[in-house]
């Protein structure tokens, strides 16, 4: 189509069809730009595992949260310059949605194209049309029954093939080149793993089998192998992790089983999974029937697809909202210097507004504060930092907001907020999992599990310090305790890597006044930090103080600092667990096995090392 001949076209006050096609077609092509950019990044993953790149699997990490804008800015200056699509009359973009879904009837990936759709037209449409009639704010193209040719899972049968051919079959389609440094030795360890939780004796029935998700997960310096036994009414899932051996090739590293291990590996404090996926949502299902208390807004985001799982999130969120009647209010917990914090009691997130008026005891800004959350987004989380979500030009239902809450908004963020109509307006904010803030849990909960806090808040620190990260402001009240007792950072604004840090002792005093100066009299850098300050400004009460240096007392130590910064800056690069070690092969069946160990009576011969009492081996 002649390019004058659209801009004349879009400037009338009735859209041509073709017009409205042509559009569409645009927007289209700029997702699958960036999805194939997107599977491509994602399948390279192999190759970095294979290779042990993990400062490359670190970049690829950080390059590809970048991915999606990019693709949108790129789609909305395309759309702008080839279409005025700034100047489209009102009644275009529901011409243009209509044409778009009818691009959609063969996509593999439906819902994040109507994703893109939305991000695309927000760029351009005043907040005004976000409604259905110009977005997707309801899904049109259905993922259900969604598959392409080669399937999201595959079905393995152990009753008729037998499970060691079975266990080295599903390994052989991973499509791993590196061989396994003893996979007879790792069978029997998962074998093992499984007996503990299946009741014994095993029996199998007539739907005995194996599923398996066709693509391995990556995530830091190991892959995952992730399906499901079933077997009758049984349904379990489980997840092995896959690494490398000391003495070269690969190992199986674990065996989690069942919803409340798996869960950790998609939680909101670990980086995003790479797996290759042409059908996401049938990756989706599958997990979500894994993993039934865990949203599919998370599921999609844990994979990467975090664009996804906003729409999701924000779907859920009307539809709560249209179904409860409580009201925001201001979070409980310490009043915060950086954030207006709320949260709506009936539902499990926290609303983080960035104040205008920052007080003077923090040296940042509001751009300072979105480039530490940014920071946070794109480095290893490793489990220990809250991810967040963030929107602009949220409308809130006025009426369900307190007054106290109206009131600190506008006091505090005057233009962070607007009312229009029976609609609160938020420009711009950020929302996490709520969680109860470690001041609060230490003061409420008993002695054990408080004291139990104090030691992983200790565990945290000194894991973010592995991977390059300082807390910056380390006070309890900046720190949460999840609804499986793990301690998360959630407050960013102070948050520096390890490597821009000066940690110093204190200078010993030369006289008396020193020795009794209220201030330092020493000079001090904006980047210097005195580890030998942390146990009296962070614990008041000596129960705490000492149950922590019992544990944590090298924190207080400038060469523990100074050690793990060297080791930051030589570029090593931690393991990261996102289960207990003890779950580990190597610490579990530690010792050899006993050689008069006779096999199990149902063991075909020559599968004995591997088969034992699961086996379905007749």
């Amino acid at each position: 189509m002649d390019r004058a001949r659209v801009g004349a076209a879009a400037r009338a006050t009735a859209i041509p069809p073709a017009l409205a096609h042509a559009i569409a077609e645009a927007m289209l092509e700029g997702f699958d730009k960036h999805y194939r950019i997107f599977r491509q990044m994602s399948r390279d993953a192999q190759g970095r595992f294979e290779r042990a790149d993990w400062a490359a699997v670190q970049q690829a990490h950080a390059d590809r949260i970048a991915l999606y804008d990019q693709r949108v800015t790129e789609a909305a200056e395309y759309l702008v310059r080839e279409f005025d699509a700034e100047h489209l009359p009102e009644t275009a973009w529901p011409q243009i949605k209509l044409a778009y879904i009818g691009l959609l009837t063969d996509a593999m990936q439906p819902e994040l194209a109507e994703s893109f759709f939305n991000s695309t037209s927000c760029r351009i449409l005043h907040r005004s049309y976000y409604r259905n009639e110009y977005l997707f704010v309801r899904p049109a193209v259905s993922t259900e029954h969604l598959e392409s040719d080669r399937p999201a899972y595959r079905s393995w049968y152990p009753r008729r093939d037998g499970v060691r051919q079975v266990a080295e079959q599903i390994l052989a389609a991973t499509g791993l080149t590196l061989p396994f440094a003893d996979l007879r030795r790792d069978l029997r360890h998962v074998l093992r793993a499984v007996r503990e939780v299946v009741q014994q004796p095993f029996k199998t029935e007539a739907n005995h089998q194996i599923q398996v998700l066709s693509s391995l997960f990556f995530r830091n310096k190991r892959c995952y192998l992730i399906g499901k036994i079933i077997n009758g009414n049984l349904e379990l899932p489980f997840a092995i992790p896959i690494v490398h051996d000391p003495a070269g090739g690969l190992t199986l590293d674990a065996c989690l089983l069942g919803a409340r291990e798996l869960a950790p590996l998609f939680a909101f404090s670990r980086a995003y999974l790479m797996a290759d996926m042409e059908v996401p949502s049938a990756y989706v299902e599958f997990l979500a029937s894994m993993l039934p208390g865990k949203p599919k807004a998370e599921l999609y985001t844990s994979l990467g697809l975090q664009k996804h799982g906003k729409t999701l999130f924000y779907r859920d969120f009307l539809h709560h909202l249209k179904h409860s009647s409580d009201d925001f209010v201001l979070a409980p917990g310490i009043r915060g210097l950086v954030m207006i914090v709320f949260t709506l009691p009936s539902y499990p997130y926290v609303f983080k507004v960035i104040r205008d008026n920052i007080s003077p005891t923090k040296d940042v800004t509001r751009d300072t504060v979105k480039e530490k959350y940014m920071l946070v987004k794109r480095h290893d989380r490793i489990g220990r930092m809250a991810d967040t979500l963030e929107y602009a030009d949220v409308a809130f239902p006025r009426a369900r907001f307190t007054e106290a809450l109206v009131a600190e908004l506008k006091r505090e963020a005057p233009s962070a907020v607007e009312e229009s109509g029976d609609s609160l307006i938020v420009k711009h904010l950020y929302i996490e999992r709520r969680m109860k803030p470690l001041n609060m849990f230490l003061d409420e909960m008993a002695e054990d599990e408080a004291l139990d806090a104090v030691v992983d808040y200790g565990r945290a620190i000194k894991e973010l310090a592995s991977v390059n990260i300082f807390p910056g402001d380390m006070l309890f009240k900046n720190f949460g305790v999840t609804r499986g007792g793990r301690v998360v950072f959630y407050d960013y604004d102070e948050i520096a890597y390890m490597t821009e840090c000066n940690f110093r002792r204190i200078p010993e005093a030369r006289t008396p006044e020193q020795e009794m100066s209220a201030e330092p009299w020493y000079p001090v850098g904006p980047n210097d930090i005195f580890p030998e300050e942390f146990a009296p400004f962070l614990f008041s009460v000596a129960r705490v103080r000492a149950h922590f240096l019992e544990h944590h007392g090298d924190m207080l130590d400038v060469d523990f600092w100074n050690a793990t910064k060297q080791r930051c800056l030589e570029g090593h690069i931690e393991d990261v667990f996102p289960y207990s070690p003890a779950r580990r092969f190597a610490v579990r069946f530690a010792q050899r096995r006993d050689p008069n160990e006779r096999p199990h009576p149902t063991t075909r011969a020559g599968d004995d090392a591997v088969t034992g009492r699961y086996a379905g081996d007749t």
